[in-house]
């Protein structure tokens, strides 16, 4: 059985035999113990071209030490302060050793690997001083370990390395008590470590050096900025597969944004990334959206009939409602889960993010993406806020009803497009892409409340037709279907306030 825990650390490089500074004195510290000698061994595995390092992502099996076991490390938010870094760590028991990477981890991964083999790449050895801080009930703030660490390399050829290096992890503490050791690290001489894992150090020959070029601007090219943004929500469609696949709150809609991202970008800017090389690619994405919306919209559903359910007066919900909308939403929520995760272990699924990677590495690029960015990237944001105003218009001007509803949703896939775009285009406008994104979005949320309602005001008018035909009073889905139908009126009223705002 797997557990998973968060971990906020920073790496120091250290000379041999460097003496810890004393670290009494620190916000919250009442004691420090220590410190306490072991020895660990790990075995690191990844494919052959190092694709989980250079996605940021360890997977050891360790010896030695209370965590023993299997560990596949990933990314969290990049700063926490002090420059420490945060990861989420997955960790599973020892089986046997020898034993070959337990499935349930080589999944999460897969979105890295794409059943490229995982094979062990380095052997480290680190002979471990544990010094902790307590707080006054004797509960653990901070480790600050020292790590003396031996290290090989394994494949066709064999390195060694050695070196010492310091580690501060909170355990308990907050990000005060981490910038003060930090500070107090800092003056005794440490200097943060270049790489943030032993594994990128034991293999520094592998990887890509640091990228050293300036931030982009308006006089970039422009392909080099949609390139940018286009490389970032891959970068982030595949860290999100893994919250997908482990169904953390929150990961199907944020990978359904991602998807939509990388769309929409493709979308807007067919004069910089030729349209007839990303058609197929725009298709796949497509796929994987509705997947995923599919999931999103039952959550987002459920959500919306709880809360409804929860604002009835007790006296007025009339019959088993809460199991009438349970019974019709589990069997749907777990199918379009199936099915989502179905897609995520499917070739097409690893042939869209090959694709992908080809777009980025060798990009088909026009003769405009050559072009400055400031003169280019404006004019296709301002295609896509046209279409929203044609949409939107049209959307305001077709009489109340279904057709209606049709319309705003398609004003509200314009608008997202258009959002997208300006985001994308950030570095070459500034302010002015981010005022425009600004109100897209603004625009999209109302439309999309909009859209919420009008589909709670189906399945409400379905479910008490169920109701009545198994004989139960369909009054309570009644008042919810009322409900929904009083909130999609509002939302039209507050989206032509929002859009008259928008002043687009």
């Amino acid at each position: 059985m797997t557990t998973e825990i968060q971990e906020t650390e920073r790496k120091y490089e250290a000379a041999p035999g460097m003496v810890l500074p004393a670290l009494d004195g620190l916000p919250r510290v009442a004691r420090v113990s220590g410190p306490e000698a072991e020895t660990l061994t790990a075995e690191y595995f990844d494919t052959g071209d190092l694709r989980l390092l250079r996605a940021g992502i360890t997977l050891r099996q360790r010896h030695g030490g209370a965590d023993e076991g299997w560990h596949l490390k990933l990314p969290g938010p990049e700063e926490t302060g002090a420059g420490a870094v945060t990861r989420r760590e997955v960790r599973l028991p020892l089986a046997r050793p020898g034993d070959p990477v337990p499935a349930e981890l080589a999944h999460l991964v897969m979105a890295r690997t794409r059943h490229a083999p995982l094979r062990p790449v380095a052997r480290i050895e680190t002979h471990r001083r544990t010094t902790t801080l307590h707080d006054t009930a004797g509960a653990s703030l901070a480790e600050v370990v020292a790590d003396e660490v031996a290290a090989q390399s394994l494949g066709d050829s064999t390195t060694v390395s050695r070196w010492d290096e310091i580690e501060l992890e909170l355990t308990g503490g907050n990000a005060k008590l981490l910038r003060a050791a930090d500070k107090r690290l800092r003056h005794a001489g440490l200097r943060p470590a270049a790489r943030s894992t032993k594994l990128a150090r034991a293999l520094p020959q592998s990887l890509p050096a640091p990228c050293t070029d300036g931030r982009l601007t308006a006089g970039s090219a422009a392909g080099d900025v949609v390139l940018d943004y286009l490389a970032g929500q891959a970068a982030r469609l595949m860290s999100l597969d893994v919250a997908v696949r482990q169904d953390q709150p929150d990961a199907v809609h944020q990978m359904r944004v991602t998807t939509r991202r990388l769309r929409s970008t493709l979308q807007a800017y067919r004069g910089i990334v030729r349209a007839e090389a990303t058609q197929h690619l725009r298709d796949e994405l497509k796929r994987l959206g509705q997947a995923l919306g599919d999931v999103r919209d039952g959550e987002v559903l459920s959500e919306y009939l709880r809360a409804g359910l929860a604002a009835t007066p007790v006296e007025l919900v009339l019959g088993p409602v809460q199991a009438g909308i349970r019974a019709y939403l589990a069997p749907r929520e777990a199918a379009a889960r199936v099915a989502l995760l179905e897609m995520l272990d499917s070739p097409a699924y690893f042939a869209m993010l090959d694709e992908l990677d080809g777009l980025l590495d060798s990009p088909p690029l026009t003769a405009q993406a050559a072009r400055p960015a400031g003169q280019v990237l404006p004019g296709a944001v301002g295609r896509s806020c046209r279409r929203v105003r044609r949409r939107m218009r049209h959307a305001l001007r077709v009489p109340a009803g279904t057709a209606r509803d049709v319309a705003l949703h398609e004003a509200r896939k314009a608008a997202k497009r258009a959002r997208y775009a300006a985001e994308a285009a950030d570095p070459a406008t500034g302010k002015k892409a981010r005022r425009i994104a600004k109100r897209m979005k603004a625009v999209q949320s109302v439309l999309g409340d909009h859209q919420d309602a009008v589909t709670a005001q189906a399945v409400t008018r379905e479910l008490g037709v169920h109701a009545n035909l198994a004989g139960e009073s369909a009054f309570t889905f009644g008042l919810l279907h009322e409900r929904a139908h009083q909130d999609a009126q509002e939302h039209q009223e507050q989206a032509r306030r929002v859009w008259k705002r928008a002043g687009t």
